[in-house]
């Protein structure tokens, strides 16, 4: 059986999306309340890119918060279709060696769209920063290169696993090197998750660029086991990111809303199609069949891209409401959606920003 769990979340770092709701004439208010109406309602997706979408910090739990040999480490994040992880964390027995995935990051999804699970170690790898001699620790200047003579697996277990309900992954990092020709702890570290415009990674080489010098962060990380620069450089280039699908609108009476209602099942009648896969066919043809539906629009015929907007004109009465759902385009299975009521009749230009974004949790 199908379980479908609702939950609000306030997007307090960024709003995603705008609606505005526009009357075709301004003039002669009261003969608005007296005579239907039309409105144009507008969805614009207003999210500045950055190149990723969450990024984050490990450590052990001792003093200093190393990863020793035998210890793990985990951390929780979610992810969409194409979007890659990266992490970067010191080989703390060298002078200038770090742990990072295989450009442009581990892969999260196959070709069919389902999670990756399980052992993902073969994506480490082990890099010389060039920063310093790998015997004398003088300070040199060579680019960065993959450690040839160390396989990096054998070092590090990278497992991957994924919750179908929280739509999260959490990626386990073990250090295996006990008793090893390269025992070594681990520092803390970092991770990100890059952000996909549609068509491709917005940085496709996260953190440092193999066979180029070294910056200035991923050589503190490298030499020091120092992940203060990184954190500061991915805190000012992660926000979330998305694109957004046609927006369905319906207008309707009464007090509940037809497209959802917080905290109860979902309906089966195409909510699920929307959140999924951003196809509003199916939840349009079901309102129109409701009792207090009085019609559904859609704006739009494609995704809707950071910076740009859809509109669509509907018809409304005094009295009338309205309600909207459109994808969070780079997720699983989240949408956004108006958690209060919304009067047709409002006149004049009128901007409300989405705040609560609607995500919907599916369990098969």
């Amino acid at each position: 059986m199908n379980k479908f769990i609702f939950r609000t979340s306030v997007l307090a770092a960024a709003t995603l999306a705008a609606f505005s709701l526009t009357s075709c004439s301004d003039s002669n208010d009261d003969m608005m309340m007296d005579m239907a109406f039309q409105r144009t309602i507008s969805f614009e997706n207003v999210v500045t890119p950055k190149d990723f979408v969450e990024s984050g910090s490990f450590q052990g739990t001792g003093t200093p918060p190393i990863i020793l040999p035998g210890q793990s480490v985990s951390v929780k994040f979610s992810a969409g279709k194409a979007q890659a992880l990266m992490f970067a964390t010191m080989y703390g027995a060298s002078k200038d060696w770090f742990f990072a995935s295989q450009q442009p990051g581990i892969k999260l999804f196959d070709a069919n769209g389902n999670a990756i699970t399980g052992d993902v170690s073969s994506s480490v790898r082990l890099w010389d920063n060039g920063s310093k001699d790998d015997t004398t620790g003088q300070v040199e200047s060579k680019p960065i290169m993959q450690v040839s003579n160390v396989n990096a697996s054998q070092l590090m277990k990278l497992n991957l696993a994924y919750n179908d309900v929280t739509s999260e992954f959490t990626l386990t990092i073990t250090n295996t090197s006990g008793g090893t020709a390269n025992e070594t702890p681990f520092s803390p570290g970092v991770w990100a998750v890059s952000n996909y415009n549609g068509s491709q990674l917005l940085n496709s080489t996260p953190f440092f660029t193999p066979n180029a010098l070294s910056n200035p962060e991923i050589t503190d990380i490298a030499q020091m086991g120092n992940i203060s620069k990184m954190m500061a450089k991915l805190n000012a280039s992660t926000g979330i990111m998305t694109g957004l699908s046609p927006a369905l609108v319906v207008v309707y009476r009464g007090d509940k809303n037809p497209i959802y209602e917080l905290g109860k099942s979902d309906s089966g009648m195409g909510l699920k199609d929307i959140a999924q896969f951003g196809n509003v066919t199916k939840l349009q043809n079901s309102l129109k069949s409701l009792s207090g539906v009085k019609a559904v629009y859609v704006a739009g015929n494609a995704p809707v891209a950071p910076g740009n907007k859809v509109t669509t004109s509907f018809n409304a009465e005094p009295g009338d409401k309205i309600a909207y759902a459109t994808m969070f385009g780079f997720s699983n299975d989240w949408f956004f959606a108006n958690e209060q009521s919304i009067d047709a009749n409002i006149k004049g230009s009128t901007v409300q920003k989405c705040k609560f974004l609607i995500k919907k949790q599916l369990k098969f």
